[in-house]
């Protein structure tokens, strides 16, 4: 399986870009920039240009391999060290929770469209948040949502690659109830935490 240094599950993103014929050159997210390894390396040229905010994704199959359950502390572990080094930088995190990347089981089961990923969303946005409220005060639920509903569901040029126009409809309506059910799981566990989505407003 790409990707699955210390227990991280496969998402729809590490399936695509395996499949011949998705992406251009043929290339895969499996190492990247590599900020698992070198996220201290991110961190010095931020600190030497003096920002205050650093934006960073968390990876749901990185928490729950498949979606659900237990989450896995290795994964937490990484991100607990980033947020630190972030702190001892004195630079914000500003983490979002969900950028388009479903664990792949998840989108067996029936993905985006189906309506119980609300509550498998909420419960994931629950433990990450529980392991890292301490060190994150400022949290995006979404990343860009009409992206991975319409770009993966309808278009399928992204991840997953579907090509419903209803099920990217079920996927909208559904998204939409999970970043109600995400609000209100963070809210719970510190009414004080910064809770936002990241939308783009313009299509060119």
């Amino acid at each position: 399986m790409p990707g699955s240094e210390d227990g991280k599950g496969e998402s729809i993103w590490d399936r695509f870009s395996h499949t011949t014929g998705k992406v251009k050159g043929a290339y895969t997210g499996d190492v990247a920039c590599d900020s698992y390894h070198r996220y201290k390396e991110d961190v010095a040229p931020l600190k030497a240009l003096n920002l205050i905010s650093y934006r960073f994704s968390i990876s749901w199959p990185r928490i729950q391999a498949d979606g659900s359950g237990a989450p896995n502390p290795k994964g937490l572990d990484y991100y607990k060290r980033l947020a630190d080094a972030l702190l001892e930088a004195k630079i914000r995190s500003l983490c979002t929770l969900y950028h388009w990347d479903l664990p792949q089981k998840l989108e067996e089961a029936g993905g985006w469209p189906h309506g119980d990923l609300a509550a498998r969303f909420a419960d994931y946005v629950d433990v990450t948040v529980r392991a890292l409220g301490d060190r994150i005060s400022h949290w995006c639920i979404f990343n860009e949502p009409w992206i991975f509903t319409f770009l993966g569901y309808s278009w399928g040029i992204h991840a997953p690659s579907r090509k419903n126009f209803a099920d990217c409809m079920r996927a909208t309506h559904v998204v939409n109830i999970a970043q109600g059910q995400a609000l209100r799981a963070i809210k719970a566990i510190n009414s004080k935490l910064q809770v936002g989505t990241a939308f783009s407003s313009a299509l060119l």
